[in-house]
């Protein structure tokens, strides 16, 4: 449990990549896609709880762009828990106004007309919650976002909509797919896999990296807190020395 003096110096957003529903379920015998299903509600029980805490923002790795690359049964798998929770979130998580907003970041128009559909009901539904921002990275990936970005700004100047004087770090940051989110402070990677896998490229340049052993499906409260304890502990400089 974290002490209430360690509440005030949580972090304002946690990126996650939720990593190890498969391994977890092949572990136990299980389907791949009841591996996804645990991880599901894994992901419920931390949005929960990180509201509660009073986080601002967190940001999950649902759906890369090199997941396609996976079986099209997982695949469909991994679409089907992400259209069930979007269409049932309401239930789930609350709709009242002091609730979870719900936003999505990457390149819907891959995805399917009902889940694109579903997307865009439930960030115009919760667009006036004011509790915790819930962003969920689909068919993302950061170089990605970055190329995706940089032909928006190609696009400007040819047009001469912005001179290229005038692209700063601020223009850019105005093009990403998380423009309207502050940076992560803390990331979690669960499985034990130490690297970001092409995920907030950008965003992550000055973000605490916190690395655990658990799957997913097996991550709870108690492994939220350790991760939020280091970072508590941690001294960040942002490069000043």
């Amino acid at each position: 449990m974290l002490k209430e003096n360690d509440k005030k110096s949580l972090p304002m957003h946690v990126a996650i990549i939720p990593d190890g529903n498969r391994r977890w379920a092949k572990a136990k015998g299980y389907p791949v896609k009841y591996g996804h299903r645990q991880g599901a509600n894994t992901f419920k029980e931390i949005v929960r709880y990180a509201g509660e805490l009073g986080i601002k923002y967190i940001s999950f790795y649902a759906f890369s762009t090199e997941n396609w690359k996976r079986s099209p049964s997982e695949v469909e798998s991994l679409m089907e828990l992400l259209r069930g929770f979007l269409k049932n979130s309401d239930k789930e998580l609350g709709k009242d106004k002091d609730k979870i907003k719900i936003m999505v970041s990457g390149k819907i128009d891959r995805l399917s007309p009902e889940l694109q559909k579903e997307i865009k009901r439930i960030e115009e539904e919760t667009k006036e919650n004011t509790g915790i921002i819930v962003n969920i990275c689909i068919n993302y990936g950061g170089r990605d976002e970055i190329l995706e970005c940089t032909k928006q700004i190609c696009r400007k100047v040819v047009e001469k909509e912005i001179s290229i004087d005038k692209i700063d770090e601020e223009a850019f940051i105005s093009h990403l797919f998380t423009k309207d989110l502050p940076d992560p402070d803390l990331l979690i990677r669960t499985s034990g896999e130490v690297r970001i896998s092409n995920f907030l490229l950008w965003q992550l340049a000055y973000t605490e990296l916190y690395f655990t052993e658990k799957l997913w499906p097996d991550f709870g409260k108690k492994d939220f807190d350790a991760a939020l304890k280091e970072y508590i502990e941690r001294q960040r400089r942002f490069g000043a020395n």
